[in-house]
Protein backbone atom coordinates (compact mmCIF):
# COMPACT_ATOMS: atom_id res chain seq x y z
CA UNK A 1 0.00 0.00 0.00
CA UNK A 2 1.72 3.58 -0.93
CA UNK A 3 1.68 6.41 0.65
CA UNK A 4 -0.78 9.66 -0.54
CA UNK A 5 0.74 12.47 -1.27
CA UNK A 6 -0.72 15.89 -2.24
CA UNK A 7 -0.94 14.27 -5.33
CA UNK A 8 -2.75 11.77 -4.91
CA UNK A 9 -5.81 11.43 -7.16
CA UNK A 10 -9.20 10.96 -4.55
CA UNK A 11 -12.94 10.71 -6.22
CA UNK A 12 -16.32 10.28 -5.33
CA UNK A 13 -17.53 6.50 -6.74
CA UNK A 14 -18.59 8.41 -9.96
CA UNK A 15 -15.61 8.63 -10.76
CA UNK A 16 -15.45 12.35 -12.59
CA UNK A 17 -16.01 14.48 -8.33
CA UNK A 18 -12.28 15.20 -7.60
CA UNK A 19 -11.86 15.89 -4.08
CA UNK A 20 -9.47 18.33 -3.05
CA UNK A 21 -6.29 17.84 -1.24
CA UNK A 22 -5.48 19.99 1.21
CA UNK A 23 -2.18 18.55 2.77
CA UNK A 24 -1.85 19.71 7.01
CA UNK A 25 1.79 18.43 7.48
CA UNK A 26 5.21 19.54 6.30
CA UNK A 27 7.17 17.48 7.75
CA UNK A 28 7.47 14.06 5.79
CA UNK A 29 7.42 14.38 1.78
CA UNK A 30 7.95 11.95 -1.16
CA UNK A 31 10.02 13.52 -4.26
CA UNK A 32 8.99 17.27 -2.45
CA UNK A 33 5.26 16.23 -2.21
CA UNK A 34 3.70 16.48 1.57
CA UNK A 35 2.58 12.84 2.72
CA UNK A 36 -1.02 13.35 3.86
CA UNK A 37 -1.97 12.01 7.52
CA UNK A 38 -5.08 11.54 9.45
CA UNK A 39 -7.82 13.83 9.25
CA UNK A 40 -6.07 15.47 5.90
CA UNK A 41 -9.12 13.56 3.38
CA UNK A 42 -11.84 14.32 5.61
CA UNK A 43 -14.23 17.27 5.06
CA UNK A 44 -12.22 18.21 1.96
CA UNK A 45 -14.67 19.70 -1.34
CA UNK A 46 -15.41 17.48 -4.06
CA UNK A 47 -15.85 19.38 -7.33
CA UNK A 48 -17.36 17.26 -10.72
CA UNK A 49 -19.60 15.36 -9.78
CA UNK A 50 -22.27 13.96 -11.89
CA UNK A 51 -24.63 12.55 -9.96
CA UNK A 52 -27.36 15.46 -10.30
CA UNK A 53 -30.99 15.71 -10.88
CA UNK A 54 -34.35 16.42 -9.39
CA UNK A 55 -33.92 14.88 -6.13
CA UNK A 56 -30.64 13.82 -6.28
CA UNK A 57 -27.73 15.50 -4.16
CA UNK A 58 -24.15 15.53 -6.00
CA UNK A 59 -21.01 14.48 -3.70
CA UNK A 60 -19.66 17.73 -2.64
CA UNK A 61 -17.85 17.01 0.51
CA UNK A 62 -15.77 14.17 1.87
CA UNK A 63 -17.35 12.65 5.31
CA UNK A 64 -14.79 10.68 7.82
CA UNK A 65 -12.54 8.56 6.59
CA UNK A 66 -13.45 4.68 7.33
CA UNK A 67 -10.48 2.94 6.42
CA UNK A 68 -7.29 3.52 5.00
CA UNK A 69 -4.92 5.32 7.90
CA UNK A 70 -1.58 3.21 8.73
CA UNK A 71 -1.97 1.54 11.91
CA UNK A 72 1.94 1.66 12.25
CA UNK A 73 3.66 4.65 10.44
CA UNK A 74 2.36 8.13 12.08
CA UNK A 75 3.71 11.80 11.81
CA UNK A 76 3.74 14.00 14.15
CA UNK A 77 1.23 11.57 15.94
CA UNK A 78 -1.45 11.21 13.44
CA UNK A 79 -1.44 8.46 11.37
CA UNK A 80 -0.11 8.22 7.45
CA UNK A 81 -2.62 7.87 4.91
CA UNK A 82 -2.32 4.68 2.58
CA UNK A 83 -4.01 4.35 -0.89
CA UNK A 84 -6.42 2.14 0.51
CA UNK A 85 -8.13 5.15 1.84
CA UNK A 86 -11.80 5.10 1.60
CA UNK A 87 -15.35 7.07 3.51
CA UNK A 88 -18.63 8.43 2.24
CA UNK A 89 -19.25 11.49 0.60
CA UNK A 90 -22.62 13.60 1.26
CA UNK A 91 -23.92 12.63 -2.31
CA UNK A 92 -27.23 11.01 -2.35
CA UNK A 93 -28.34 8.44 -1.55
CA UNK A 94 -27.05 9.15 1.90
CA UNK A 95 -24.65 6.53 3.58
CA UNK A 96 -24.01 4.42 0.08
CA UNK A 97 -21.95 7.36 -1.61
CA UNK A 98 -18.20 6.59 -1.09
CA UNK A 99 -14.74 7.93 -2.19
CA UNK A 100 -11.66 6.31 -3.16
CA UNK A 101 -8.30 6.62 -4.15
CA UNK A 102 -7.43 6.32 -7.77
CA UNK A 103 -3.37 7.14 -8.21
CA UNK A 104 -1.61 7.83 -4.62
CA UNK A 105 0.36 10.63 -5.64
CA UNK A 106 3.88 8.65 -6.08
CA UNK A 107 4.77 5.14 -7.12
CA UNK A 108 8.09 5.26 -4.71
CA UNK A 109 7.06 4.80 -0.83
CA UNK A 110 4.63 1.73 0.82
CA UNK A 111 3.76 1.35 3.99
CA UNK A 112 2.39 -1.10 6.27
CA UNK A 113 -1.51 -0.92 7.22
Amino acid sequence: MFFITEDALIVCQHELGIVQNVPTQNWVTIATRRVQVEVDPEGRTIKGCPNMGVGIRPCVTTLKVTAGYSSLIRVDGRRVCLDTVTGLTDGTPPGLVKYKVNNPGQPFVEGGA
